[in-house]
């Protein structure tokens, strides 16, 4: 399903016009990256937790020339999907 899709499944099961459940599809998305980006979670019942974790610098290797390099320490985004979530994807 991809973004037109599921704009068109929201505004047939919420009785909403397309651009209503376009509008609120993007307050949504700026409201998990507002909340990733300021190193908070975001958690929705049956859905999940956005959440954001510090990845420390470590050393690596290159593979091709077999060199060891310094990979630098980042903020990576994270998913962690709800039991329901995980359920119903289990079938």
């Amino acid at each position: 399903m991809n973004k037109q899709e599921l704009i068109k499944h929201l505004a047939a099961n919420a009785e909403v016009t397309n651009k209503q459940a376009e509008a609120v599809l993007n307050a949504l998305s700026a409201a998990v990256l507002n909340a990733v980006w300021a190193g908070k979670q975001l958690v929705i019942t049956d859905l999940g937790k956005f959440s954001v974790v510090e990845r420390a610098a470590k050393v690596g290797r290159n593979p091709k020339t077999g060199e060891s390099i310094q990979i630098a320490a980042k903020r990576a985004p994270k998913f962690t999907p709800a039991k329901a979530l995980k359920d119903a994807a289990a079938g």
